[in-house]
């Protein structure tokens, strides 16, 4: 299924709700990007109930999360349920695929760096 893109908005300095950026079609995949710089880019996704995405790879770690609904998302073959509030990074060069279990909403973060092993920081108050 081809990704919709919806136009540019400037949300910089601006409150918002991420759900309410962009809103489910019938049969379809919307994305709105959100930020997208040399370094990396935000996109926002919805995900229409039985949609997804085929197998591909990137370049680069991406993190997920989802911020509505549920979804299969597949690395290198093994799935992984994820619900509202759940994250999983997706690992560069590695094939991944996603589909809504049910319609589902998610934030994609990509970094774009030489360093592609993540590294959980704790930082003491």
């Amino acid at each position: 299924m081809p990704v919709q893109k919806k136009e540019k908005m400037d949300i910089k300095g601006k409150k918002m709700a991420w759900n309410d950026l962009l809103q489910y079609q019938e049969g379809a995949v919307v994305s709105r990007t959100l930020i997208d710089k040399k370094v990396g880019t935000v996109t926002m996704f919805a995900f229409d109930e039985d949609q997804g995405l085929s197998e591909h790879t990137a370049p680069y770690d991406a993190m997920v999360m989802i911020t509505e609904g549920e979804a299969e998302i597949r690395i290198s073959g093994e799935p992984f349920h994820l619900k509202q509030g759940e994250t999983i990074i997706l690992p560069a060069g590695k094939p991944h695929a996603l589909r809504a279990i049910s319609p589902f909403k998610m934030m994609l973060i990509m970094i774009r760096s030489e360093d592609t092993q993540p590294q959980l920081v704790q930082e003491k108050m």
